[in-house]
């Protein structure tokens, strides 16, 4: 499982990025291991498995199928046993309260990862609420990952209320994860009650940190 009070770093790449590679991928889970990440979130068996062969850090599994504007974080228990044979040791998964493109409900999806794959459940959730059924619904560790991604409205920041509305109801283990960029927002989240905080963007995606400093060399 995941270590309390630890650092878990999402290696992930987009098509259209420069490190859209496997190879990339487990070059950044390396590195991220250097520098005191306690587990690995990764996208896809191909990525998981060259980050499986390169470190022994806890690898949280997913993978991103269909279409972004629906459940598409391992949507199908299919796509659960891609990443399990991968050699994830968690398997995250959309938790929210939408309906999944092959028609099974979470807690089947769940109870059959559990009994055929012998695997713990991150749950992947946007609400409080979503993040109650999740836990109902027999997930192992509970995710703020989808905060501010499930409507209209983005969201620039962390969602440190939602990390701690669900630190002080659940009695599992509540992972930060969303637009964590500083120091300050890590600490927030601790304070708030997370078990762990998850890191993408900030650390693995220079192509998009690099935009963001470009961005404010343009403002007077």
């Amino acid at each position: 499982m995941i270590p309390t009070n630890s650092l878990v770093v999402s290696c992930q790449a987009a098509p259209g990025n420069p490190f859209f590679s496997p190879e990339a991928m487990a070059l950044m889970a390396r590195a991220a291991e250097a520098g005191g990440a306690a587990a690995i979130r990764a996208n896809s068996p191909a990525d998981i498995a060259a980050i499986r062969a390169v470190t022994g850090l806890p690898i949280i599994g997913l993978h991103k199928l269909g279409d972004p504007s629906g459940v598409f974080i391992t949507p199908t228990f299919a796509a659960a046993a891609g990443v399990a044979e991968a050699g994830a040791d968690l398997i995250a998964l959309d938790a929210t309260q939408r309906p999944r493109p092959d028609g099974t409900s979470l807690i089947d999806q769940i109870a059959r990862i559990h009994t055929e794959l012998g695997l713990p459940v991150l749950a992947d959730v946007d609400t409080h609420e979503a993040g109650l059924a999740a836990r109902e619904a027999g997930a192992d560790l509970v995710a703020t990952t989808l905060s501010g991604y499930t409507n209209s409205i983005p969201a620039t920041a962390p969602d440190i209320d939602l990390v701690r509305s669900l630190a002080t109801t659940l009695d599992c283990p509540v992972i930060a994860e969303g637009r964590f960029r500083t120091a300050d927002d890590i600490r927030a989240a601790r304070q708030a009650g997370a078990h762990a905080v998850v890191v993408g963007t900030a650390i693995t995606n220079p192509m998009e940190t690099t935009a963001w400093f470009a961005a404010a060399m343009k403002v007077v």
